[in-house]
């Protein structure tokens, strides 16, 4: 039997011609609903289609085949520029660039698509490449630092210089945040009993994905903080929290926001209600787990620039009933009404205040009747209809081998609202060539990209053969090939690509190269060598930007 993947790309390409292969992703333009019941996509359930998006004319790149090559593979017409890579140097004072780089940010310098910051987190150490192993079952407090040192993140100035793009290592913005730096703690949980009555706390770490503000500062979310906290020695109820940071002002005091709950958070995606107030979705990256939301109490005043961080202390945090179609509200009137009602003492004990509630979310969350759901990670909002595309990766617990996305509708298509409908908008498997969706983002022709996270020990193995190494797969939410997936990239032998972030122009796609040749168990003979820097003999997590658009 021929190769589902084959059969589906041979398809693709004489769909598009031979050539350089025009990504068909434009949309049809159809008419709200009508059009949608009266000439369904042949094979498809009709989809509501909630109003006439813009007509797009799409991407053009020849689809790739899956590899497992130990290079980044990109179509024809493509390259990549490394700009920093594990241990690069990044400012005079002599910081260095963190390990497993995740999330990227570019924000601009005086509007330009080739010149401006880039926020880069770092996610997790490793023994084998940068701290060694424990003694007597412990960590050195040498090592203690090393590993809290290169997690975090890195603000680094980038420049497209002669086509390529560099660092400007002598850049009087370049700096780190690491697992040693003061924090702040804002909201209900700051200063409580459920935090030990911490008002400030030290470092972040475990920074996986994270988002931005409507006033450009970042936000980067903890997510699996459990390890570093307890090789540290360090409150596990001060991690797990996202953190704010202006990348243009080191005097802005970093902060983690209680108020947006305590969980294992992948990333961020801000908006606003149709009232004017701060909506931020958040997804809680283990099996089992709920989609939130946090509505403000306040209304966004873009003239108060910075001050709407405020906005982030105070509101209600809210957990998603699939089998309702409804947001719960996550407060501790709610926990304790429902502990009474159901005589649960134990319930009743820990849940005191709306700190508890914070601290411990996701019990909350579940108690209350939220939706346990398989690995929900990224999170991101349709530029033109406003729906939330939902990345749940996984849970080989529930047979859901290879994930799926999903698709969340508000009511009126407010995100303020309390009532959505969903549905399912692509599922992984060998019918859609990738497995294990993660990150996620929008092109402005309305293309969702994505990128996978198989394990790099299932990689190339069993059931995940077929799809060789991780990548990056681009995914149209209109017109005639609306949720088919074409791949746009191969990551280099057990990594994974995360993070990916466009130019304003969208002439430039940066990318973080995450854990190349993390099965490696003998330093001296690694599993991957890139990026194959001369004289360098590990491999080095690193971020590139990637030109050819």
């Amino acid at each position: 039997m021929e190769n589902q993947m084959e059969v589906n790309r041979r398809k693709f390409l004489t769909y598009v011609g031979s050539g350089m292969a025009a990504l068909a992703v434009a949309s049809t333009g159809l008419p709200v609903l009508a059009k949608a019941k009266a000439d369904p996509v042949p094979g498809k359930a009709p989809r509501q289609e909630w109003f006439q998006l813009p007509e797009k004319k799409g991407v053009r790149f020849t689809p790739i085949l899956p590899t497992d090559a130990d290079e980044l593979v990109l179509p024809q017409g493509y390259t990549y520029d490394v700009i920093a890579a594990y241990g690069d140097r990044i400012n005079k004072a002599g910081d260095t660039f963190g390990f497993n780089n995740d999330f990227t940010c570019y924000i601009p310098l005086q509007g330009s698509n080739t010149h401006g910051l880039l926020w880069v987190n770092h996610e997790y150490s490793s023994e084998i490449f940068v701290h060694g192993k424990k003694e007597n079952g412990s960590y050195t407090k040498k090592q203690i630092e090393q590993l809290l040192y290169v997690q975090g993140g890195s603000i680094i100035e980038v420049k497209q210089v002669d086509g390529k793009w560099k660092m400007i290592t002598d850049s009087r913005y370049n700096r780190r945040i690491t697992g040693l730096t003061p924090f702040q703690l804002t909201g209900a949980a700051k200063g409580s009993r459920a935090v030990n009555g911490a008002t400030t706390v030290q470092g972040t770490f475990a920074n996986c994905s994270g988002g931005i503000t409507l006033w450009n500062t970042i936000l980067s979310c903890e997510e699996n903080f459990e390890y570093t906290a307890r090789d540290a020695a360090l409150d596990p109820t001060h991690y797990g929290w996202v953190i704010e940071v202006d990348p243009f002002d080191s005097q802005f005091a970093v902060r983690k926001h209680t108020a947006l709950g305590r969980f294992n958070h992948e990333n961020t995606a801000m908006g606003l209600s149709k009232d004017g107030r701060i909506v931020v979705y958040m997804g809680d990256d283990k099996t089992g787990a709920c989609v939130y939301k946090f509505v403000s109490k306040g209304k966004y005043d873009a003239a108060k620039d910075r001050e709407n961080s405020r906005l982030l202390e105070e509101g209600t945090l809210y957990a998603a009933d699939m089998s309702k179609g409804a947001w719960i509200p996550i407060t501790v009137e709610a926990v304790r009404k429902k502990a009474t009602e159901k005589k649960n003492e134990e319930m009743l004990a820990k849940f005191t205040s709306q700190a508890d509630v914070l601290v411990h979310v996701h019990e909350a969350a579940i108690f209350l009747g939220a939706t346990p759901t398989d690995r929900p990670e990224d999170v991101e909002i349709h530029p033109d209809d406003h729906s939330l595309y939902i990345a749940h990766t996984n849970n080989s617990k529930h047979g859901n081998i290879h994930g799926h996305i999903t698709r969340f509708i508000e009511t009126d298509h407010d995100l303020g609202a309390l009532t959505f409908d969903f549905e399912i908008f692509a599922a992984g498997g060998r019918q859609s060539g990738f497995s294990a969706p993660d990150n996620l983002t929008f092109d402005g022709e309305n293309n969702l990209w994505t990128v996978t996270d198989i394990s790099s020990s299932k990689l190339n193995k069993g059931v995940y053969q077929s799809f060789m190494n991780n990548g990056v797969f681009v995914i149209p939410t209109s017109g005639e090939r609306m949720g088919d997936a074409f791949q746009f990239a191969s990551a280099p032998v057990e990594a994974e690509l995360t993070g990916p972030w466009f130019t304003p122009d969208e002439k430039t796609l940066f990318l973080a190269v995450q854990h190349p040749g993390e099965e490696t168990k003998d330093p001296a003979q690694p599993t991957s060598k890139w990026p194959h820097r001369p004289g360098d003999h590990i491999p080095r997590p690193a971020v590139v930007a990637i030109r050819g658009f």
